[in-house]
């Protein structure tokens, strides 16, 4: 494959750069396939001609995973631009650009720590969308989804279960603690957690279980900002995701006796879906692959 195309060769097809964007958000051809009603030999084929008018290969593809190229991770960016001015000039010329609402659930850790790089993705193709938040523990978001009253709730978990759901990325959890301040050694292990129900709390009492190490519970609160607090005052160890460790915190290891957690798979539950949700839930997955979270 040529590393030097002519000019005109340089032309980028749109079509074939929707169907790229597909294939690294959905991390496979059979899923982009559902996305846009095509065949996989059609996304395939959409791949093949990229790759040729643009002169290099954008993803390397193995029986186990699909990974862009540096060309790939380039395009990426500039494709993603290129799609949502699209969708804003459309979106502009239809009249549709200062009308809809949204309402959405979203876990506290997922509100404190990706909404406000979620919403400046999402209003570039959807500049006068109006959007309610409600803050909340997954399960109880469901419930209001269920009733009618979300459209789309973005929450976690840290089992795989099959259901109607859309796994947007995983992260280890971790023992936050305070970054220089050595965890007691002598005494049960002191817990900042959410109340019941919540799946890091299950994670944290499930792990400390399974290796015989005693706890108790120093600090709940249904606060995320309030775990933390705790955490970082060297009050107690609090359960969370890696992204929502920040300054002050430090990640407890092994070498200090604490067991290692599960994954928190981090979900969009869209219910009856819509071009909007649809939309929303892509603008979190690009934030999520600027973090290298992977959805596999």
């Amino acid at each position: 494959m040529s590393s030097h195309p002519s000019s005109s060769a340089l032309a980028l097809d749109i079509v074939l750069l929707r169907t790229f964007l597909s294939v690294v958000d959905l991390r496979g051809f059979a899923a982009a396939a559902d996305r846009l009603a095509l065949t996989p030999s059609a996304v395939s084929g959409h791949i093949k001609r990229l790759e040729e008018s643009l002169g290099t290969r954008l993803l390397q593809r193995t029986t186990r995973q699909l990974d862009m190229t540096p060309a790939g991770e380039t395009l990426y960016t500039y494709a993603r631009n290129i799609l949502d001015l699209e969708q804003e000039v459309r979106a502009r010329l239809r009249g549709e650009s200062s009308a809809g609402r949204l309402v959405i659930g979203a876990s506290e850790d997922f509100a404190g720590t990706w909404l406000a790089q979620v919403l400046q993705v999402f209003r570039r193709g959807h500049p006068g969308i109006a959007i309610e938040l409600r803050v909340g523990i997954t399960t109880e978001l469901l419930r209001q989804q269920a009733e009618g009253e979300l459209d789309v709730v973005f929450g976690k978990r840290c089992a795989r279960i099959e259901d109607d759901s859309e796994l947007l990325w995983e992260e280890p959890l971790v023992w936050a603690f305070a970054e220089h301040t050595a965890l007691p050694s002598d005494e049960p292990v002191p817990l900042s957690v959410f109340p019941e129900p919540c799946v890091y709390r299950e994670s944290a009492i499930n792990a400390l279980a399974a290796a015989d190490i005693d706890w108790r519970l120093a600090f709940e609160s249904r606060s995320m900002a309030g775990c933390l607090a705790a955490a970082q005052a060297g009050f107690a160890v609090s359960p969370v995701a890696q992204s929502q460790l920040r300054h002050g915190l430090r990640a407890v290891d092994e070498s200090e006796g604490l067991p290692p957690l599960a994954t928190a798979r981090f979900h969009a539950f869209t219910g009856k879906p819509t071009p909007m949700t649809r939309a929303l839930v892509d603008a979190v997955r690009e934030v999520g692959r600027r973090r290298r979270f992977a959805s596999d």
